[in-house]
């Protein structure tokens, strides 16, 4: 079975792994970037990764032979690079809001950018590969996925392991294996929230809200403060921080110097150099241990600076192997696969049109629900109404997504300002207009 990747990031070799050893039949992966010579070295690492496996990894020059006969279609592009989202985060708080490549502002920018180019793509695999299925996990990858949805006829699954690392670290911190733990899921990508726990059948809920310890345990930084969420009676996703608290997560943003954006591109550009002098010298091997360091010292940094003021990456090499993580951009796009290659319907949660699963959207709105998912498709389970406290915004916010797709169809800049007035991050047409005048798209 053909597979393609279009888009190239430093995460690839880790979804190369999942799929060389996951069994799903995939045969054949062709890689494709934007940057021919990041598609060679991503090629090159993945035909070191797969080695043994049986899955031929190749670059692909030309977007249109990557995705000719494909079964599926992994769409990871970031369109103006990693440079593009500094950029944009740096406006943000130029302008005084949260720096968020994929909220508020600099979100907003993101998928003006992107829309147009997921559009092309999906258009090009309706051509040549009708009947495959796009995966979406380029980000904002719900606002993407409704764009693709909407204005397209391919058969598109947006993913995120967002989720997927919630209920892991649910089960860590109330110290259960993962397989015994089920949690209520509803939302938006990156803006979710978990509203029950089962451990066994037995609601472990009130157990989980009660104990300050066990939800400190669920994030990588200190984000949310208990009180909050047992005020709430919901358990947010990492991302919903930059909602619930923008002053802070500002104020750390000023009080580091620099936003998540900026710190990574030095950090990609050093690894890169790195990976390339390797592969150069034939020394695959070197190039995988580099890219393990790159990965450890990038996932343990991850949401510090936001939710502490400072930068937590280190030259020092954490001691585990990200290849074998239960959760991760690898585990949720090879689970995709597999779920929608299956006869058997099995669970996830995915980002797929509501259909009515959600009361209070539209039935054409994608949101970030748990699936029934099978080789016919995703159907989202019904979850009824949104929790009142949260039902606000996220009406708000699928609004805002609304907006931004038909601003980026239309080219038109006005609409955009509007959408981000939309927006519960910006909420100020000044403002809006302020920061779009400095964005390029």
């Amino acid at each position: 079975m053909k597979t393609a990747v279009i888009g190239c990031g430093l995460r690839t070799p880790l979804l190369v792994h999942g799929l060389a050893r996951a069994g799903v039949g995939v045969s054949e992966l062709a890689l494709y970037d934007a940057d021919p010579e990041r598609a060679r070295l991503m090629a090159a690492l993945g035909a070191g990764v797969a080695e043994g496996s049986g899955l031929g990894v190749r670059a692909e020059a030309d977007l249109a032979a990557a995705i000719a006969d494909c079964a599926f279609v992994i769409s990871s592009i970031r369109v103006g690079g990693m440079e593009a989202r500094a950029r944009d985060e740096r406006r943000a708080v130029e302008c005084g809001f949260v720096g968020q490549e994929t909220t508020g502002p600099a979100g907003c920018a993101m998928a003006l950018r992107t829309v147009p180019v997921a559009l092309e793509h999906a258009r090009l695999v309706e051509k040549l590969a009708p009947g495959a299925w796009l995966v979406n996990f380029t980000n904002p990858a719900g606002l993407i996925t409704q764009a693709i949805t909407t204005h397209t006829e391919v058969r598109v699954a947006g993913i995120c392991d967002t989720p997927s690392e919630l209920f892991f670290r649910i089960a860590l911190s109330l110290g259960e294996p993962p397989e015994a733990v089920e949690c209520d899921y509803l939302g938006l990508n990156h803006l979710g929230w978990v509203r029950g726990v089962r451990v066994r059948g037995e609601d472990a809920t009130e157990r989980l809200l009660a104990d300050d310890e066990l939800l400190r345990r669920l994030y990588p930084a200190p984000l949310f403060d208990p009180e909050l969420l047992r005020e709430l009676r919901l358990i947010p996703t990492e991302y919903v921080y930059f909602y619930y608290n923008q002053r802070t997560a500002l104020r750390n943003q000023l009080a580091a110097g620099a936003t998540r954006g900026e710190e990574l591109v030095a950090l990609n550009r050093k690894v890169m150099d790195e990976l390339e002098a390797c592969v150069r010298a034939n020394n695959v091997a070197g190039a995988i241990r580099v890219y393990r360091a790159y990965l450890n010292r990038r996932n343990s940094s991850y949401m510090h600076l936001e939710g502490s003021g400072k930068s937590a990456f280190t030259e020092a090499e954490v001691d585990w192997d990200p290849f074998e993580g239960a959760t991760g951009y690898h585990r949720i796009a090879v689970d995709a696969i597999a779920a929608l290659s299956s006869e058997r319907a099995g669970h996830m949660v995915l980002n797929v049109p509501n259909g009515g699963a959600v009361a209070d959207l539209r039935a054409e709105d994608v949101a970030e629900l748990p699936c029934l998912v099978d080789r016919a498709g995703a159907r989202p389970v019904s979850v009824g109404e949104l929790p009142e406290a949260v039902r606000g915004l996220v009406i708000s916010v699928k609004e805002y997504e609304r907006l931004t797709i038909e601003a980026a169809v239309r080219k038109d800049r006005t609409l955009a300002a509007l959408a981000l007035l939309e927006n519960p991050m910006v909420g100020d047409w000044e403002g809006a207009r302020e920061f779009l005048a400095g964005v390029e798209w």
